[in-house]
């Protein structure tokens, strides 16, 4: 939505406040320069959105399609994980690029688990959605009517158009379940193709198949749980021994489950009572992240779109515990058929826990203050707009490209504060003057 310009002091006037040139004539050769105004270059470059609410027309975002071009992967992040117009904004940028740019698949830093699981709802599975989500999901941010209303749309747009169906997908390890349906697939496809390696695929997966609560399996001893990693691998090395010599869907997706559980063994077999096995985890996680978004995108043939916080879209990285981001993998790995969308917002409220609290609450947040990334891009006369840093001028880039503490939530709150390098970080920006908490399903 479009400020109406009476609302802020025109920007000629914040350009020349305190610079003393109201009071004091003075010649152009005696004025010392001044830097580039960013806000300025800024609003020259923006495109206002016309809602962030998904439905209705999306001529507004045609910009924004320009923008991402010919990638086959956009990751659009979050400034916090529990706000209403972050999530409605996926949504409408989704449907977008859906219906405008061929896109086919929504996945989510959720696990392939749970990917699996809610593919099979939006393409026509039998249950209830918000049982569903709250299932797979009640242990995050994302047990929300906002979640329920993506899934829905997905279905419905599904129902009319099966030639064509939308796909979900889980790019994360399995937490906080891994599927009885990962170790069945695997079993299937080996019983019906290469039998003979059936006792020994049951044997490595039998300790495992007992361990699919995600905390339970964490809370076993360091060396135990290297141990079944070890046995995740060896049944992962195996079926990948005997790929067909043709190409294989049915192959490529059994291997992909017995990866999956792989990845899953691996990150649990860190020291993760330690900051440095911390540490080594993020930055596996992020690795194996970008590997299977890339290798969803190689299996389907189909353009992905992918949601995750702004930190691991990103391609560059403001925390220590995270030295690599998923953004930046996927950089490596698919050059510019990678782009990555960041969202800053100036003030509003989004849902958190406590640092001593399970409990999902409401956080206020006032507006931003001044050396904050967010004070100055919220100067823009547009409420809710979007950007590309990438054509900016060469000033405004190095403006953007300074780290300033900027806005950055997970799941906990207090959260931060962290300087952050907008420009080097996203390729688009998504700036929003005010966002709500989002809203949890309740049970």
């Amino acid at each position: 939505m479009a400020r109406s310009v009476p609302r802020r002091t025109p920007l000629l006037l914040i350009a020349a406040a305190g610079t003393g040139a109201l009071l004091a004539p003075q010649t152009a050769q005696a004025a010392a320069p001044r830097p580039a105004d960013p806000v300025a270059a800024i609003e020259r470059a923006a495109h206002p959105l016309r809602s962030t609410d998904p439905g209705g027309s999306t001529k507004d975002l045609r910009p924004l399609g320009r923008m991402v071009g010919g990638a086959s992967v956009v990751g659009l992040g979050e400034a916090t994980h529990g706000s209403h117009e972050f999530f409605t904004m996926k949504e409408r940028v989704f449907r977008h690029l859906v219906e405008e740019k061929g896109f086919t698949t929504f996945a989510q830093e959720v696990s392939w688990t749970t990917g699996l699981r809610f593919d099979a709802y939006v393409r026509g599975g039998k249950g209830d959605v918000r049982a569903l989500v709250h299932h797979e999901l009640a242990k995050t941010p994302w047990d929300t009517e906002e979640y329920v209303h993506l899934l829905r749309w997905m279905r419905a747009y599904n129902d009319k158009h099966p030639e064509r169906p939308l796909r979900f997908m889980g790019d994360d390890l399995n937490y906080p379940e891994q599927g009885v349906e990962l170790f069945d697939g695997v079993r299937d496809y080996v019983r019906a193709h290469e039998p003979d390696l059936l006792p020994r695929i049951d044997e490595l997966y039998a300790p495992l198949r007992r361990l699919t609560d995600g905390d339970t399996y964490m809370g076993r001893p360091l060396a135990e749980r290297k141990a079944l990693a070890k046995k995740a691998t060896a049944a992962y090395d195996l079926l990948k021994k005997h790929r067909p010599a043709e190409q294989d869907g049915a192959f490529e997706l059994a291997l992909h489950h017995a990866r999956s559980i792989a990845q899953t063994g691996d990150t649990f077999a860190f020291p993760l009572d330690t900051a440095e096995g911390r540490k080594d985890a993020m930055l596996y996680r992020d690795r194996l992240m970008a590997d299977n978004t890339a290798w969803w995108q190689r299996y389907t043939g189909g353009k992905v779109f992918l949601s995750a916080h702004n930190a691991h879209v990103a391609y560059e990285s403001y925390d220590p515990r995270y030295p690599k981001m998923q953004g930046a993998f996927l950089r490596d790995r698919l050059g510019k058929r990678y782009a990555s969308i960041g969202f800053t917002f100036n003030q509003g409220s989004f849902m958190a826990q406590g640092e001593d609290d399970e409990t999902w609450k409401a956080i206020p947040v006032g507006p931003a203050t001044r050396g904050m990334n967010e004070y100055t891009l919220d100067k823009v006369r547009l409420d809710d707009y979007f950007v590309d840093m990438r054509k900016l001028p060469a000033d405004t880039r190095k403006w953007l490209s300074t780290a300033r503490v900027t806005r950055s939530i997970g799941s906990g709150w207090p959260d931060g504060p962290y300087k952050i390098r907008l420009a080097p970080s996203h390729d688009i920006l998504i700036h929003l003057h005010e966002v709500t908490a989002a809203h949890r399903q309740s049970h």
